[in-house]
């Protein structure tokens, strides 16, 4: 599957000054589980420093619903973990 520009502008978020994608943008992207991705960052944690990624907050979790980016309820019990988002050095 090939990931177009729009699909990328499309993932893209300013957070903490700087601009990121979630972890479920990218992993959709790559065609792969949200949680493979997560799993494979806590194996390998000593190659994503913080200017790499980071986790989101709960307050910056609330501001993306709020402002509909994310949908408030994933799956049947919402999310268990907050989101990571990863700079475009990441």
């Amino acid at each position: 599957m090939e990931v177009t520009e729009q699909q990328i502008s499309d993932g893209v978020y300013s957070m903490r000054g700087v601009k990121v994608m979630l972890d479920k943008d990218l992993s959709s992207m790559y065609g792969h589980p949200t949680s493979a991705l997560n799993q494979a960052v806590i194996r390998n944690n000593q190659r994503f420093p913080n200017y790499f990624m980071f986790q989101l907050t709960v307050e910056e979790f609330e501001s993306l619903i709020s402002q509909n980016v994310i949908s408030k309820i994933q799956g049947r019990g919402g999310i268990r973990k907050l989101p990571y988002a990863f700079t475009e050095q990441g």
